[in-house]
Order: structure tokens, then sequence, then C-alpha cells
């Protein structure tokens, strides 16, 4: 690759690192394997970086590589294979503590890959059906139903009287009454999530 493309290259990873990361962290609730995740994505677009400078959309053909490196690694059974028996810390910083984002988190993270990547896609990326069917590899039909069949999913565990068990023993307890759909809570919560890291 030449001196010019390299440049490219390294503007636009560093232009996009924070997103792709805060991305990969929404479907796999890990910075470290978010991380690996975000590496693997750099990799497969350094390779096809002289063909990928000159798309119009250069970033969101990252996003599908990224996307596809998660739901690739779900489906190897390496992620169900490498487990930490003990939490790692995230990264330092000011994370809100709030019942509402902490309940979302703990839904979202409960859902199967391909739900998790739609309504990722869907709610926190705001693609519509079209452009996630495209970046998923199936049909707008597949993807109104993965977005339903999630939403009912959160729905379900964020429902009040809900009442799961943490990792750490603690429980998750209800959604808090607020106003707004669970759409909103989604967004609100993917947002909080992302934006602190």
């Amino acid at each position: 690759m030449s001196g010019n493309l390299d440049e490219e290259f390294t503007h636009f990873v560093i232009a996009r690192m924070g997103a792709l990361r805060r991305v990969a962290y929404l479907l796999c609730q890990d910075w470290q394997r978010a991380d690996d995740l975000v590496q693997a994505t750099i990799t497969r677009l350094y390779v096809r970086w002289d063909r990928v400078a000159r798309m119009e959309h250069a970033g969101a053909y990252a996003r599908t590589i990224l996307v596809r490196e998660y739901l690739s690694e779900q489906r190897s059974g390496w992620a169900r294979r490498v487990r930490l028996d003990v939490p790692v810390p995230d990264t330092a910083g000011r994370v809100p503590d709030t019942e509402t984002m902490l309940d979302m988190r703990a839904a979202l993270a409960g859902l199967p890959p391909r739900q998790r990547a739609t309504l990722v896609l869907r709610f926190y990326c705001d693609l519509n059906v079209d452009q996630t069917a495209e970046l998923l590899g199936c049909s707008a039909g597949t993807v109104k139903s993965q977005t339903a069949k999630g939403i009912d999913a959160l729905r379900g565990r964020l429902s009040p009287g809900r009442d799961d068990v943490r990792r750490d023993g603690r429980s998750y307890g209800p959604l808090r009454s607020r106003p707004g759909s669970i759409d909103d809570h989604a967004r609100c919560a993917a947002r909080e999530v992302t934006d602190h890291a």
C-alpha cells in the first residue's frame, strides 16, 4: 500500500475508532472483546483499503465488517468457550449507575446475537430496515421479525414483576416506571452505556 493510502487509512481509523468500539461493546457487552472485534475489523479493512478508500460510505462498510465479525464469532462457539470467571473492571471513568441503564444493559446482553445485532443497528446506529437487512445479509422481513422478537424479549425482561438475578447475586429488578416506549429506553440506554466508555 502506498504512503498516501497508509496515511488515509490511519486518519480514517483514528476518526472512527471510538464509534466502532462503542458499537462492538453494545454487541458483545465486554470492553476487551469489543477491542478484539475492532482490531479484527481494522485488520480486514486494511487488507481492502485500496478499494474501500474509494467508497462513498467507508464508515458504513467498516461497521458492516464489525457486525459480521461479531456474528461469525458467535457462530464459531469461541464466545461460549472463552469466558472469564471473574469480572474484569471496565476502563476507568464516570459511568452513570442508573437503574434503567443497568436493566437495559442486562436485558440487551440476554438477547441472542442476531436479535442484539439487529436492535443495535436499528436503534443505536439509526439504520432503517433496508440498511440493516443489507448489512446483516438477510431480507427486510427477517430484520422486522428479529426487531419484533428482540423488542418483545426486552419487554419481557423489563416488565414489572420480573426479578432476574445478576452475575454478582444482586437482583436486576423490574424496569422503573418511566414515560416513553421500550424503543426510547433502548435508544437512551444504548447512548448512555457507550457515551461514557
